[in-house]
């Protein structure tokens, strides 16, 4: 049978909880959540957890399940903590655990940094962004607590996506300059969200 993307997703909490825990090293996560994702049926994902033990109370929920869901991404360890991009560019996107402190760097360069599908190594995560006559756009989920306070001379520092989040959800606070260069934070449903609205129409 199919496997459906929620089927996945219950696969992934198992997986990470079984890091958080222990039971699997990162090099083992990494390959196993890369064959999740990947899985097309139910007989490609049953052997990635079927030596982990069953989650509590039947089925794990969706990681990005409004109840429940952040608690599972948050206190991760960090596979990030910085960009640099200089005459070239840098990306932060998919699955990838942002460490507390986060540094981007971008002189004449661009980078691009993509909060919808992270972990969080903490509750509170700083994202420094130092742009020189280059740009950094940062896109996070519309259930995410953002505030915004760089400060833009001669370029711009985009605080619109500045606004609370759902019960639970980690604070990402991003701060930096942007000189002759530009930040821009901005606010973008999940990808499997934006599919599943328009189903639902």
């Amino acid at each position: 049978m199919r496997a459906s993307d929620t089927e996945r997703e219950a696969v992934a909490e198992r997986l990470r909880d079984a890091l958080a825990e222990g039971r699997l090293d990162m090099a083992e996560f990494d390959e196993r959540l890369d064959a999740a994702y990947r899985a097309k049926t139910h007989g490609e994902l049953v052997p990635l957890v079927r030596d982990l033990p069953a989650p509590a109370g039947g089925p794990a929920a969706p990681a990005h399940a409004p109840s429940g869901g952040w608690a599972a991404r948050i206190g991760r360890p960090a596979t990030s903590r910085s960009g640099v991009a200089v005459f070239g560019g840098f990306g932060r996107g998919g699955r990838w655990s942002v460490g507390r402190a986060f540094t981007a760097v971008a002189v004449m360069g661009g980078g691009d940094i993509d909060l919808r599908d992270a972990d969080f190594e903490d509750r509170e995560i700083v994202i420094r962004c130092f742009a020189l006559m280059g740009g950094v756009s940062v896109v996070v989920p519309p259930d995410l607590d953002v505030e915004v306070s760089g400060i833009g001379l001669m370029g711009g520092f985009d605080d619109r996506a500045t606004g609370p989040g759902t019960p639970g959800s980690p604070r990402v606070r991003i701060t930096g300059l942007a000189l002759m260069g530009g930040v821009e934070v901005k606010r973008k449903p999940r990808k499997g969200e934006k599919s599943r609205k328009s189903l639902e129409k």
